[in-house]
């Protein structure tokens, strides 16, 4: 096909129903099925970087490697429509408008052998294109879509919230589909994975790669500046990435996009190796103080956090070589990098500036002190990408910068549920667990007049895993605890006072909505008491539905629990202070991990703001004969904590069994083996009541912990009792959630599950 092109990426299989070729330079996505009433078919990708004139050429590579189908991208034809080529292979292309410039482009090449059979071809626009072939006994649809590859490079805690707002920049302009590839540390990994299997966002497909396994690529080499060794990780993405992957576009964490990012992938066929923006600062220039001594660069040099790699041509290059001899070099004189990858570039661009394809500055304005940015732009609606490359970030100098600190703040405060629209004319490929899902909703029956209590049960939440950094060392003795608990935006108060009264790990789970996550951001960058506690795990469920889906936050909480136990608790709870060291010791005490205990924690209430804690249980019984503490729910809910016996609790000296009764629900410790909470019950009611069962059902032991306690703090009422005290129709459906789940209870557990709705019966 010419300097400029590359051979077809092929697919051998046997296939039927839909075949997406989604391409892009890189391996296909492999939704075919076997099936034995089709011929086998050869078919194949091809990025051809302009098929203009190119047509017979085409026709021979294709007939060489014996292919039936062959999407292409990047054919630069304007225009629709359907010719035939040599030998009798038909083109269908789907181009530009005539008169646009020839950005882009795609068709589909077919064989002689299967033109015959065409129903159809139906052209989208530049990017997508489909066509209807009848092969044998069955109906293909084939469509070709131009993907758009990223690279990213994203460690810690960090990074990884950051990278979310330029992801969702990306996001609300694209037009096309997306592959992500994070080249990531094992943090940053679990965190990204979690994040994008719950945004379920159509069209976007995402891969990691460890980037432990790439630090003795660049540990040799010694890094001044604050991204530390993942800074020069960008050196080895030749290497790194797939090898049939042709081209990518390579971007910083601090990156927003202001435009659709498929107008950068359409500057690739302009060049021939590396696409770089102009460094917009003087740093290259070695004038900034008395012996500033930068690396050697071309001009002002180039800066590295909008990359544009034709990774083919670069390997062609031996880049791999290249940059390490040139890094080598330099570090005789030079000792360090200042800048990380962005020196190493420089210099290999300064002894080989054949490589660089110098892009218009628009498309990385640096943002940092000092910079020539402004000149980039007549008017900031000139603006594709903004760069926030300085360590002040937000507070750099700039005299537009309030139109860049609020175009920032648009996405990160964005609704990322809104994402997660399907691409116009772009068909998403078929992904298991959604199939699952539709299916499951499409079961439920929407006149029921509790459809929307189950349909949240299958809701699937975005969910941000480590939302803050996260430190935690195991204990040597295996009778560490984490306390877990659940909490919305006007809970935030009580984090503080939980801190200080529990010193031992903390997993939470915060319902909030994106702009709610970074007002509790702002809130707990500013608290010494949050900051001072790195162990403590802050996890966002993202906002969505009628329902507070309380169970779930529960089970995010729990599973995120890195402690062989877990006391389960409640937002609005201050346990006693010293009631963490004493589980610890109760753990060893009740031989807890050989047998199936609950321990219960006695759970007591105030109806004072301003409570005098009690140091001791001494203390908390004069404040319970004093009425300045109440058992538990006394006056409202007695059942709930009756079994507990806070009677004979009040002279107990020795832990002591208690039965499972009918709406008993304690807060207990448990392992972290123990069943989740069930999803069915969201907002108010039966959410405790229904897992204490399940423990009960499961054969745990009710202990009472003698000299353990916590008290509930007062606060306005919920929005969910709320609707539960004045809707009928919510009682309805909790008690019809209630009994189906006692079914469900009977079936699992057979005979011994009796019990529980003979006592639902008689209570």
């Amino acid at each position: 096909m010419g300097p400029s092109s590359r051979r077809p990426t092929t697919r051998r299989r046997r296939h039927r129903g839909r075949v997406h070729c989604v391409l892009g330079g890189s391996q296909e996505r492999r939704p075919w099925r076997t099936d034995p009433r089709l011929p086998s078919l050869a078919i194949g990708t091809w990025n051809v970087t302009s098929l203009v004139g190119k047509e017979p050429e085409l026709v021979r590579e294709v007939e060489r490697y014996r292919l039936d189908i062959v999407g292409l991208t990047s054919t630069h034809g304007m225009g629709s429509g359907t010719s035939l080529l040599e030998r009798g292979w038909t083109l269908s292309q789907s181009g530009v408008t005539p008169g646009e410039r020839r950005w882009a482009g795609v068709g589909i090449l077919i064989s002689p052998r299967l033109a015959a059979g065409t129903l159809g071809f139906f052209p989208v626009d530049e990017r997508v294109c489909s066509l209807r072939l009848r092969v044998g006994e069955r109906v293909l649809t084939v469509i070709c879509i131009l993907t758009i590859h990223v690279a990213i490079v994203c460690a810690g805690y960090n990074a990884s919230r950051d990278v979310v707002t330029l992801v969702k920049s990306v996001l609300f302009h694209r037009r096309n589909p997306l592959h992500f590839h994070f080249i990531t540390d094992s943090i940053a990994q679990q965190i990204l994975s979690s994040l994008f299997h719950t945004w379920m966002v159509p069209a976007v497909r995402v891969d990691f790669y460890d980037a432990d396994e790439l630090k003795s690529e660049v540990s040799w080499i010694p890094n001044k500046h604050y991204s530390g060794i993942y800074g020069l990780m960008k050196l080895v993405l030749t290497k790194t990435l797939p090898s049939d992957l042709q081209r990518v576009i390579v971007l910083d964490t601090d990156i927003t996009f202001a435009t659709d990012i498929a107008e950068l992938w359409a500057v690739f066929h302009k060049f021939k190796v590396l696409g770089l923006v102009e460094n917009q600062s003087d740093w290259y220039l070695g004038n900034l103080w008395k012996n500033h001594r930068p690396w050697p660069a071309l001009g002002r040099g180039f800066n590295t956090g909008v990359i544009l790699l034709l990774l083919d041509r670069l390997r062609k290059l031996r880049w791999e070589q290249m940059w390490r001899l040139t890094a080598e070099r330099e570090l005789m004189s030079m000792l360090s990098t200042s800048l990380a990858d962005q020196d190493i570039f420089n210099a290999v661009i300064k002894q080989n500036p054949f490589l660089v394809h110098q892009l218009p500055c628009f498309w990385n304005v640096q943002l940092s002190d000092h910079t020539r940015s402004e000149k980039c732009y007549k008017d900031v609606s000139d603006l594709k990408v903004i760069h926030w490359n300085s360590p002040k970030k937000l507070r750099v100098k700039n005299k537009h910068v309030e139109f860049f600190r609020n175009l920032y703040l648009t996405f990160l405060e964005y609704d990322g549920n809104l994402l997660r629209r399907e691409l116009f004319g772009c068909p998403s490929e078929a992904d298991h667990n959604s199939e699952n899902l539709q299916k499951t909703l499409s079961e439920l029956d929407e006149d029921d007049p509790c459809y929307e209590f189950r349909r949240e049960r299958f809701t699937v939440h975005r969910t941000h895993l480590y939302f803050l950094h996260y430190e935690y060392k195991p204990s040597s003795d295996n009778t560490d605890v984490t306390l877990v608990a659940q909490l919305s935006m006007d809970r935030l108060q009580m984090l503080e006072a939980i801190c200080k009264h529990w010193e031992g790990p903390i997993s939470l789970a915060l319902y909030l909505s994106d702009a709610e996550a970074q007002q509790f951001l702002r809130y707990a960058q500013g608290s010494e008491v949050l900051m001072s506690r790195g162990n403590v795990g802050y996890h966002i469920v993202y906002k969505e539905g009628q329902f507070y889906p309380v169970n779930l936050l529960r089970n995010v909480a729990m599973r995120h629990v890195n402690t062989p136990y877990m006391f389960l608790s409640d937002i609005d709870f201050l346990p006693m202070y010293s009631l963490y060291e004493y589980l610890r010791k109760s753990v060893v005490q009740l031989d807890m991990a050989n047998t199936k205990k609950a321990l219960v924690v006695p759970a007591f209430e105030t109806l004072r703001y301003r409570l005098s804690y009690p140091k001791s249980k001494a203390e908390l019984l004069s404040q319970l004969d004093m009425g300045t503490l109440f058992t538990f729910r006394y006056h409202v809910w007695t059942k709930g904590h009756a079994p507990t016996n806070f009677a004979k609790w009040r002279t107990a000296t020795t832990p002591y069994r208690v039965q499972w009764e009918a709406d008993f629900e304690p807060y207990v410790m448990v392992r972290r083996d123990s069943p989740e909470y069930d999803r069915r019950f969201v907002g108010f009611g039966w959410n405790k009541v229904a897992h204490i069962m399940e423990l009960d059902a499961q054969e745990y032991e009710f202990v009472v912990l003698p000299n353990a306690f916590m008290i509930h703090m007062p606060h306005a009422p919920s929005f969910d009792i709320t609707k539960f005290r004045s809707n009928k129709q919510y009682r309805v459906c909790l008690k019809t959630l209630k009994e189906e789940f006692q079914q469900n209870m009977s079936r699992r557990y057979g005979f011994a599950a009796l019990k529980y709705m003979t006592a639902e019966n008689n209570s």
